[in-house]
């Protein structure tokens, strides 16, 4: 006690019981670079959008009525495929983004530059940009970072006989040009920290709604994300769920060509008889054999991570003692435990979910002289039912004979 009493009577301390509850990061906030149809529009800067009239307001100038030959004529364009992408996204779902316009003269490398600084972010997308140099630059963002998770668009036309190239890296050559029979896939990224979708889709252009219009998916798919988040979690995979405002896909995928693509991380939009179009992969660019060849356990320890940073500042001058590594492993250990009650790690006990271990062994002499304070965390994702196997066989039915006894 700091204060000692000085005279006689009652004295009520408030006294702190310890606990400092993680309290879980958002996931679903996403970030669209590209040109807005408003090109000289907040260029470069990272701009909040919270529902699509916001973006109306902001991004795009006035229209004229539908029918008059005014700006939607061009909405199937390139320029355009930023407006239709933040459309997808809060037509699916999604509830906040942010916006970097990078002008007719920008660069995609200038805006994904000033979105470091939006620490809110865990969706990147450059809609519709499915050129490898482009790709590039937003895995770099997404993996230097480490806290999202970049979805990549396939380029808009692709011939049958071009489909084996989908599981081929892009390659550029020392003119800055795309090589002669190059693949048409983003390289591998052995953190999954990027998510490669194909086709494009076929929608109602919002701002004619009689025009279909081809679309990039990734606005679409952010979307997805975003809603599987808030209603399921992000430890679900966003994966067969129904892609709203689409009317139809740019090429139908067969099953043979899709198990061909799936191993390479290349996610297909397929288009089912009864249940429409639907999101029928759910992996990363990460190799098949790696940790985060799913795209819900990337995303998954993308939150656990950065809800520890955010929630554990408090550690930081604390003396470096066995009652702070307790105290760690409480509150890491408490949350992590909420994580597997609602069904994000694995194992039907704690123990088989998560350890956390903070204690003299992580915690050495010379650990403790640097200025470190260490801890061990393990954990046990939930991965999804991507092949669901039926075992059948045959039995042979046993017959019941009625045959009298013989004599009776």
């Amino acid at each position: 006690m700091l204060n000692q009493p000085r005279a006689p009577g009652v004295y009520i301390i408030e006294k702190q019981t310890g606990a400092r509850p993680i309290e879980a990061v958002g996931t679903s906030t996403a970030a669209f670079v590209g040109v807005a149809p408003k090109a000289d529009a907040f260029v470069n800067v990272p701009t909040p959008v919270n529902n699509w009239t916001e973006f109306l307001n902001l991004f795009v100038p006035p229209q004229e009525p539908a029918g008059n030959g005014g700006a939607q004529a061009a909405n199937d364009t390139a320029e355009w495929h930023l407006a239709h992408a933040v459309y997808g996204f809060f037509l699916n779902g999604g509830t906040r983004c942010y916006v970097v316009n990078t002008g007719k003269k920008g660069s995609v490398q200038d805006a994904l530059t000033a979105l470091e600084r939006v620490d809110e972010v865990a969706i990147v997308a450059a809609p519709g940009q499915a050129d490898p140099i482009i790709y590039e630059a937003v895995l770099k963002h997404c993996e230097d970072l480490g806290d999202r998770v970049g979805i990549l668009d396939a380029p808009k036309e692709i011939a049958p006989t071009q489909i084996d190239k989908l599981k081929e890296a892009a390659v550029v050559g020392a003119d800055g040009k795309v090589e002669k029979d190059s693949g048409l896939r983003p390289r591998q990224s052995d953190g999954g920290y990027g998510a490669f979708y194909f086709p494009w889709i076929l929608v109602a252009n919002p701002f004619d709604p009689r025009q279909v219009i081809t679309v990039p998916p990734s606005g679409f798919m952010a979307g997805i994300w975003a809603r599987t988040d808030a209603t399921r979690g992000v430890h679900k995979a966003p994966a067969n769920e129904p892609i709203r405002g689409a009317l139809n896909v740019t090429y139908r995928v067969t099953d043979g060509e899709q198990a061909t693509l799936n191993p390479r991380g290349v996610n297909i939009i397929r288009f089912f008889p009864t249940e429409g179009i639907r999101v029928w992969g759910a992996r990363t660019l990460a190799a098949s054999s790696g940790e985060y060849r799913y795209l819900n356990v990337r995303r998954l320890v993308n939150m656990i991570k950065e809800s520890i940073e955010e929630s554990m500042r408090w550690v930081v001058f604390e003396p470096n003692d066995m009652t702070l590594w307790k105290s760690i492993q409480r509150d890491v250990g408490a949350f992590l435990l909420l994580l597997w009650r609602d069904g994000a790690l694995m194992g039907a006990a704690p123990e088989q979910a998560f350890f956390v271990k903070c204690d003299a062994e992580t915690n050495t002499k010379e650990t403790i002289d640097l200025g470190y304070v260490v801890t061990v965390i393990g954990l046990a994702p939930v991965k999804p039912a991507e092949f669901v196997i039926f075992q059948i066989s045959q039995s042979v039915a046993e017959t019941q004979t009625n045959e009298a006894p013989e004599g009776g």
